[in-house]
């Protein structure tokens, strides 16, 4: 790894070191079960759509790997679900956290620190590599979605969310950091990378995720309409508004 990458990974880390995914949403005790609680209830209420996409019962008994666990509220719910799983975290914060969430349910999990680029398990083990909201914020994303086709098994799936560039929320930015600041000439990519969560954001067309999933065999995408997308648009992010939405669930079948 370079020391540009390197510095560029440990500012990402830095950053959710600070403020796991989710932690905005909750104003009890970190890591009581107030705090666990809150979270979830926040995720149920902004991202509605994450059970249809995860169909989290549907890997009970398989051998399923999260890839950025964040606060745990998808983790867990593999694990209630009867999931043989297993979670990765760029940080000690979200591990030990979730560590916490896994012992007051008294659910089992192995959950550790770990890059998405360089995975510590073996070829073709999972029969799936789900992840939501994490790959397009490590410097190397190309190289952390080579590790996910690495370790789904031949009929596995990778189930991915990622950030898209052609939306209301990367407009909004650019709208924000670009137009309103007298520099126009920003694209959205630069808003987002500058400021959308840590440093060096991602988010993608279509056509580039294609690409960038092009060693499975089959990838379907969903976008999914967020509050942060009726935040910009209001009612033009109704159904027609809908292939703008922020959020695009990525299904790739190995």
């Amino acid at each position: 790894m370079s020391a540009g990458s390197k510095g560029a990974k440990e500012a990402v880390r830095g950053f959710w070191e600070a403020r796991p995914c989710g932690c905005a949403h909750a104003s009890a005790e970190p890591g009581s079960a107030a705090y666990f609680a809150e979270v979830e209830a926040a995720r149920d209420r902004l991202e509605p759509f994450i059970p249809a996409f995860a169909e989290f019962e549907r890997w009970r008994g398989r051998r399923v790997l999260e890839v950025g666990v964040g606060l745990g509220t998808d983790f867990v719910r593999f694990a209630r679900a009867g999931a043989d799983l297993h979670g990765v975290d760029l940080t000690e914060a979200a591990v030990d956290l979730v560590r916490q969430r896994l012992a007051q349910e008294g659910l089992e999990a192995s959950v550790r620190v770990a890059d998405a680029e360089r995975l510590p398990f073996d070829d073709a083990s999972f029969d799936l590599v789900y992840s939501w909201g994490v790959l397009h914020h490590t410097p190397d994303p190309p190289a952390a979605v080579a590790e996910v086709r690495r370790l789904v098994r031949p009929g596995g799936e990778a189930r991915v969310m990622l950030y898209a560039r052609r939306s209301w929320v990367a407009l909004g930015l650019w709208g924000r950091y670009g137009l309103l600041r007298a520099r126009p000439w920003r694209s959205l990519t630069d808003v987002v990378a500058d400021h959308m969560e840590s440093p060096g954001t991602r988010a993608y067309t279509d056509a580039e995720l294609h690409d960038l999933f092009a060693a499975f065999g089959d990838v379907r995408l969903e976008h999914f309409v967020t509050p942060y997308d009726r935040r910009v648009a209001r009612g033009l992010a109704g159904a027609r508004g809908g292939r703008y939405g922020w959020f695009v669930g990525i299904r790739a079948r190995a």
